[in-house]
């Protein structure tokens, strides 16, 4: 239904390889190849030619083709490619400089209507399209089925690229293509949930329909990437999830249609709950709209005064002495004092992030939407995971975003319905030192009305009589025993884990999500805190500052597990003949902007376009890949296989069974 472009990576050294990178007097190989991929290539004149020179980035010999042989860069090759698109795939700046300096046409368009620009998104080639944007590219370009540049970065998950071209250059992150369909849509799609946060982020439309009336959640539905769909649903509303497109089905039941069970499941659970919310007659309705802050209040209050009135000062009971009436009343002290810091505790600020707001009348069209943004370290790191798409912040690591406050608090905890309030880095002091008070206060005032009550100088001595005597004559003392014994076990055991994740610095959130979150797992793969620096330590910033500081602590790899590190970088490199890409601390990859054009290890590429409308396509190097995105299941192809293909890979839908989607 669109075009494509299939990217093969070639590891052997260009003498030893047998795909043809570029090439514009022809191409060989047989079979289904179209002369693009496959058998060997023994004439060297195929190889000396500017497409090729382009694609390794090899200046030299392009300056002697170009300047001594009077080679031309402003003619395509035998499939309608140019040279400077070749450059752009492969991030040579060096020579996409060259050629646009000696005649190269930035705005030169392929037969589907691509040009460098489009090329650059492919793997991101951020240091190119800054070149080309500089000398007048148009970053609003679109190719014959309406892609821009940031349609094709969607497509192939390169997130940092997306980011930098709307920042810097201002490309429109919610463009639609000719078929209705945003760069969310293709995030969704294609499972990139990176993308997915950093385009809701800058306000791209979760709400939008395609021609076919599907939203981004539809097809994250389709192809059941739950990831993507959790993000879709926590940052959309309501409507996201009934909405029906142009077959009158809803994300859910699609997912249900092509078998994706969870996605299905965790659709119809999230519409249900979020039903439930918004009725005010339901049960749960009600109940959100109660302060369970002021139910536990009361509890408390009516405990203490059944305790004073039934064990303290009880009439049938004889005075206790000053000793033992200092400690009945120490326990009234100490839950009092709960009280204030419960008070505190639901009344506080836990920690919300400042949301940043932009004012749309002082802010002049040529200003980015991210203009306060472009800088961000962590954005710059790759850490998009730290992307709020509700708040529209750059959140601290451990801040995570509250779905009942709908805020983002920094240090999430957990959100506590008992206290009304989230749990976070400026009232868990608060909270853990209520909880402590409250089960010293349970403690005391249960051994307390026990002694009053076993000591009663008026119960009979036999055991059956006596039980009669107490619920007859001490009915308040029992019942307060039985309310403090249920609630000592609960208090108790949250005060337990709470001081076991304070001593090792770590939150119920991470031990909730410990696989999920990526900085919480060393080198090894195994679980590993940066931020314990150790019991004492832990306790004491706890204790003292109220909180402890993200501070983490580096990981020092043993001297055998470093060794065999260098030898396998060594090893892959000898065997690719490429650098490694530097890879964060949560997992994402950094991107290098200082880069500069290598040409001392080749790889052969091979990239070719193909257009069929509502047919499949079938490349001819081991790739498969049907141009429609339907409401069949998807291959088992993994999608991080190898380069991701289909720039341009349309999203055409049909009901017919046999046609299906890899990707």
């Amino acid at each position: 239904m669109s075009s494509e472009i299939e990217v093969v990576e070639e590891v052997q050294p260009f003498k030893q390889s047998d795909g043809v990178v570029a090439n514009g007097n022809g191409y060989c190989g047989g079979g289904n190849n179209n002369g693009v991929v496959g058998g060997s290539v023994d004439d060297e004149s195929q190889r000396n030619d500017v497409y090729t020179a382009a694609a390794f980035g090899d200046l030299e010999k392009l300056r002697r083709l170009v300047e001594y042989e009077g080679r031309s860069l402003s003619e395509p090759d035998g499939l309608g490619y140019y040279a400077l698109q070749w450059a752009a795939l492969n991030n040579r700046t060096a020579v996409a400089q060259y050629i646009i300096q000696h005649g190269g046409d930035i705005h030169a368009a392929d037969h589907n209507g691509q040009t460098a620009l489009h090329w650059s998104a492919v793997r991101g080639a951020i240091q190119v399209a800054d070149i080309l944007l500089q000398e007048g590219a148009r970053v609003h370009a679109a190719d014959i089925y309406g892609y821009q540049v940031t349609h094709v970065a969607t497509q192939y998950g390169q997130t940092a690229f997306l980011y930098h071209i709307v920042c810097k250059w201002n490309a429109d992150p919610d463009a639609p293509d000719y078929s209705g369909r945003s760069p969310l849509h293709w995030a969704a799609y294609k499972g990139f949930a990176d993308c997915i946060r950093l385009l809701l982020f800058l306000d791209s439309d979760s709400g939008r329909q395609d021609k076919e009336g599907c939203t981004p959640l539809h097809w994250a539905a389709i192809k059941g990437n739950l990831e993507a769909c959790t993000v879709l649903v926590q940052a959309g509303k309501m409507e996201d999830l009934m909405v029906t497109d142009n077959s009158c089905l809803t994300p859910a039941q699609l997912a249900s249609e092509k078998g994706h069970r969870q996605v299905a499941f965790f659709l119809g659970n999230a519409r249900r709950l979020l039903e439930k919310r918004c009725d005010r007659n339901s049960r749960l309705g009600r109940l959100s709209k109660l302060s369970l802050a002021q139910v536990l209040w009361f509890i408390i209050l009516v405990l203490l005064v059944t305790y004073t009135k039934s064990v303290i000062t009880a009439s049938n009971l004889p005075r206790p002495t000053a000793g033992f009436g200092l400690l009945a009343w120490m326990g009234v002290f100490l839950s009092s004092a709960g009280l204030v810091l419960f008070y505190r505790c639901s009344s506080k600020d836990p920690g919300y992030i400042k949301m940043k707001a932009l004012d749309p009348q002082n802010m002049r069209d040529c200003e980015p939407l991210l203009k306060i943004e472009i800088n961000n370290p962590i954005l710059l790191a790759g850490n998009w995971s730290q992307l709020c798409a509700t708040c529209k912040i750059v959140r601290p690591l451990r801040a995570k975003h509250c779905s009942t406050c709908d805020r983002c608090v920094e240090q999430f905890d957990h959100h506590c319905p008992w206290v009304s309030n989230c749990i976070g880095k400026r009232n868990k002091w608060d909270f853990f030192l209520f909880l402590v008070l409250e089960v010293s206060a349970m403690l005391i005032t249960g051994g307390v009305a026990v002694t009053r009550i076993v000591t009663d100088p008026l119960a009979p001595p036999q055991f059956f009589p006596w039980v009669n005597h107490a619920c007859t004559h001490h009915i308040g003392a029992i019942s307060f025993l039985m309310v403090d014994f249920f609630l000592f076990f609960g208090v108790a055991a949250l005060t337990v884990v709470q001081a076991s994740q304070i001593a090792r610095n770590i939150t119920t959130n991470e031990m909730a999500n410990v696989m999920r979150y990526s900085y919480l797992r060393g080198a090894s793969g195994r679980f590993r805190n940066p931020y314990d620096h150790g019991c004492r330590k832990n306790c004491s910033d706890f204790l003292i500052n109220g909180y402890n500081e993200d501070v983490q602590i580096s990981e020092e790899p043993t001297q055998s597990e470093a060794i065999g590190m260098v030898q396998m970088v060594r090893d892959l490199s000898l065997e690719n003949g490429d650098t490694q890409t530097p890879v964060n601390e949560n997992g994402h990859i950094a991107i290098n902007v200082s880069s500069s054009d290598v040409n001392e290890h080749h790889h052969g590429h091979s990239h070719r376009h193909s257009h069929n409308h509502h047919h499949g396509h079938s490349h001819g190097h081991g790739n498969v890949l049907s141009s429609q995105c339907n409401h069949s299941k998807p291959s088992s192809k993994p999608k991080n296989a190898s380069v991701p293909l289909g720039l341009g890979l349309g999203l055409g839908r049909g009901r017919s069974s046999s046609r299906s989607v890899a990707s």
